[in-house]
């Protein structure tokens, strides 16, 4: 299926990150000239190592969003490098501290909302001109089932991807005039990096395997996904392109939720 955007450019921010790369893959696949953004230069070589060898080499860019200092410069080395973006997929994100309230400090919801929520508030306005110049633009959020169905026990990560979904929907209302149309995207549990560190953490705890944890997890912790699996990088990198897409041209403010019908929301 032609989705319309070869020769477009795109920046796919947590680009090195299983989520990222998948996105990166099929953004490839399309046409799109894409450039990779992560905190560090060995992860993105890697990803980029990852990739079929039948694609063309994504550019890359290490950058580490926590201040916008750090997102200016970024903007200014991708149009030395590609020109305007057309495209900007932001996926940086932590899961950050977690446990009781009471044991959670002041720094770690800072951290949680520095990285989850002002990193994309700083790309999204250093990218924005170019996104707003030629009359076509897409921005996706990578958010999470727990902007709309917070855990106790993960409340700096929940509150942080709440008020994502907040600023993108709110956003979405700004620029859609001009064509840049603005979503996000909900997954629940995906099998990242991120979530094998949760996954390695329990069954250290816990005194199981891995794939022990994961099912123990999914039974006690996430017991509305219906599927009753972990989800694929990939399955979410398909909902998060096609928005990126011209076939996605009536969809703006929307939040994509790719959970397996985690439906127990607020």
């Amino acid at each position: 299926m032609d989705l319309g955007i070869s020769g477009k450019t795109a920046v796919v921010t947590g680009g090195a990150g299983g989520m990222g790369r998948h996105i990166t893959k099929l953004l490839l696949e399309e046409g799109v000239q894409v450039v990779m953004v992560d905190k560090d230069a060995g992860d993105l070589e890697e990803a980029v190592a990852w990739l079929p060898g039948d694609l063309p080499t994504p550019l890359t860019v290490p950058c580490d969003l926590s201040t916008d200092e750090a997102a200016q410069d970024l903007a200014t080395t991708v149009a030395d490098l590609a020109g305007e973006v057309d495209i900007l997929v932001s996926g940086a994100g932590i899961t950050g501290a977690t446990g009781p309230f009471h044991e959670i400090s002041d720094d770690d919801w800072i951290e949680a909302i520095n990285t989850n929520l002002l990193s994309a508030v700083r790309v999204t306005r250093a990218f924005l001109p170019s996104l707003r110049h030629g009359g076509w633009g897409r921005i996706v959020y990578i958010n999470s089932e727990d902007a709309v169905q917070p855990y106790d026990d993960e409340l700096p990560y929940c509150a942080s991807k709440a008020g994502l979904l907040s600023f993108a929907r709110g956003l979405a209302r700004s620029y859609a005039d001009e064509g840049l149309l603005i979503n996000t995207v909900s997954p629940a549990f995906v099998a990242t990096p991120m979530t094998d560190a949760m996954m390695e953490k329990r069954a250290d705890e816990n005194g199981t395997s891995f794939d022990e944890a994961i099912e123990s997890f999914l039974a006690e912790e996430r017991p509305y996904m219906e599927l009753g699996r972990r989800g694929e990088p990939e399955e979410v990198a398909a909902v998060v392109v096609f928005l990126c897409s011209a076939l996605a041209s009536f969809v703006n403010g929307a939040n994509y939720r790719v959970d397996a019908g985690s439906v127990a929301g607020l």
